[in-house]
């Protein structure tokens, strides 16, 4: 199995809490940087998108 292509987020300044992003065989995965082994979240391009309009709607969520 080939390792993902992981990518840090445009919006990561220095330090430890920065989201990667990959995508490999029709799957969008996403790590927080100071743990990549252990937590990855796995979604579909269509469920990524939806938690992204859904995150565009309310930047203010969470």
């Amino acid at each position: 199995m080939p390792q993902p292509d992981w990518q840090k987020s445009s919006y990561c300044g220095s330090g430890d809490s920065c989201l990667h992003v990959a995508a490999t065989d029709a799957r969008i995965h996403l790590t927080e940087s100071s743990d990549p082994a252990e937590s990855i979240l796995t979604a579909t391009p269509a469920t990524f998108r939806t938690l992204l309009q859904t995150l565009k709607k309310d930047p203010n969520r969470g």
